[in-house]
């Protein structure tokens, strides 16, 4: 499946927050600004994952319609699974 680039630069941005936060920690910044900025990282890749699992599921509700498969709710199923997996 070809992601759209919001979720690619998402993690681009992700991966800089956590870069920054190894500098942070080099640097022996304060403990609740490096915690704060985890729970930033945390919060965009959280985020992130609702968009891939979002996008991923489209695509197979779309693909179930158009093969006239009943694999909708399955699909649905496996995205709320993922969904609570994350957590």
């Amino acid at each position: 499946m070809e992601y759209p680039n919001e979720i690619n630069n998402r993690i681009i941005r992700a991966e800089g927050q956590v870069v920054g936060i190894l500098r942070m920690m080099d640097e022996e910044r304060e403990c609740s600004d490096i915690v704060a900025q985890l729970s930033a990282v945390r919060s965009a890749l959280d985020k992130t994952i609702r968009l891939v699992v979002s996008a991923n599921l489209e695509v197979c509700v779309r693909t179930s319609v158009q093969n006239g498969t009943n694999d909708a709710g399955k699909s649905v199923q496996d995205a709320e699974n993922l969904l609570i997996k994350s957590r």
